[in-house]
């Protein structure tokens, strides 16, 4: 069987992505499972990390988020049967790409499907769903009566954070990078319950970002929120234009109140003395966002599974959805959006042939992910 993988370039190369034969062992691990992958998600490869944490190989398996048929079981495994609908995240060090017909993977890192949640939406939505878990739960702490201020509320991730603080009652406001994201963010309503705004205010930042603090205090009574979430910051006030679109640290930080939490994905954020005094003063906390730490470390495999469970419960339920469309299922559905951006989205399901491509764009481009139906 065939699956996808990645060469690495070297230094400043851009990688290579290519289909190779790959093969299973014939004799099954007592606590592995052998899955028929349906759906697999397609998300950049941060190869920096691998690095880091010393995984080095010639070719890197691409595809992670699975969601499939179990086909056969270890003689140690007791939560699965075959025929059973799973969902899951390969760890960082397997040897199967995503993409291949069937992989070997331990029951710790999968989950049962609930009946009603398509394969197609599973794959898709996984990835950003755990993200938005980890910074809402394990980082901020988050309970109802909190003010929350989603950076890009229109990405895959943010919708996800928006979804599930509003599910918890927490108040959120969120920022647009165009016209049509703005009218989108406005128009958000839940699947379920009462049909109000998703979202207190949408925050336009697409003329430059200079009116996110005003309307951050002016919402709040001067107080600040208790979390922001970014999607990255500014660093330095000369960025490229696509930067341009983020915020500035200084500016994260001051939209906190006291005791917030800043939780970021800027993996190579740097705080002055004065911003961490700033900090200090509102006894403020900053985490840093890495979902990767739950199949990277076993010390908390009881919480990740249960955080597997509860997202794909509410998958399930419709109160976390991808966005629109979705394969074979609508329970994933959201309102139009994004066709300004280009490239393959989550709910085309883009056909396997096409995947090297798909993996190449979603490589350059770091915001966008795909995914492919098998």
């Amino acid at each position: 069987m065939k699956g996808l993988f990645c060469r690495p370039g070297a230094s400043d190369a851009e990688p290579k992505f290519l289909i190779q034969e790959t093969t299973l062992p014939d004799v099954l691990g007592g606590h592995l499972v052998r899955v028929q992958v349906k759906a697999c998600g397609l998300s950049p490869l941060d190869l920096k990390l691998l690095d880091d944490i010393g995984i080095q190989r010639d070719l890197i398996p691409v595809g992670r988020e699975v969601a499939g048929v179990v086909l056969q079981v270890g003689a140690q495994v007791s939560f699965f049967h075959p025929e059973d609908e799973v969902v899951g995240i390969l760890p960082l060090d397997s040897p199967y790409s995503g993409l291949c017909g069937a992989i070997d993977i331990d029951e710790q890192y999968l989950v049962q499907k609930p009946e009603k949640l398509s394969l197609v939406c599973a794959a898709g939505a996984l990835r950003d769903a755990l993200c938005a878990y980890t910074a809402l739960h394990t980082h901020a702490r988050m309970a109802a009566g909190h003010t929350l201020l989603v950076m890009d509320g229109a990405s895959s991730f943010g919708l996800m954070c928006i979804q599930l603080a509003c599910y918890h009652g927490v108040k959120v406001f969120t920022t647009s990078h165009s016209p049509q994201e703005h009218v989108f963010l406005e128009q958000l309503r839940p699947s379920v319950g009462v049909q109000a705004p998703l979202v207190a205010k949408v925050i336009s930042v697409f003329n430059g970002p200079s009116d996110l603090l005003p309307a951050v205090l002016e919402e709040t009574g001067g107080l600040g929120v208790d979390i922001v979430i970014d999607s990255g910051v500014r660093l330095n006030e000369e960025e490229s234009e696509e930067a341009k679109l983020l915020p500035h640290k200084h500016d994260v930080i001051n939209v906190l109140g006291v005791g917030g939490h800043w939780v970021t994905t800027q993996k190579d954020l740097q705080l002055d003395p004065p911003d961490c005094r700033s900090l200090y003063l509102k006894s403020a906390s900053l985490s840093f966002l890495n979902h990767e730490v739950w199949t990277t470390s076993s010390a908390q495999q009881g919480r990740y599974l249960h955080i597997l469970k509860d997202i794909v419960g509410k998958m399930s339920a419709g109160v976390l959805r991808e966005l629109e469309g979705g394969v074979g299922s609508n329970a994933c559905a959201l309102p139009p959006i994004r066709a300004h951006r280009s490239g393959p989205q989550p709910e085309e399901a883009v056909p396997l042939y096409e995947a090297t491509v798909a993996m190449e764009t979603i490589q350059r481009h770091q915001k966008k992910k795909a995914v492919i139906k098998l």
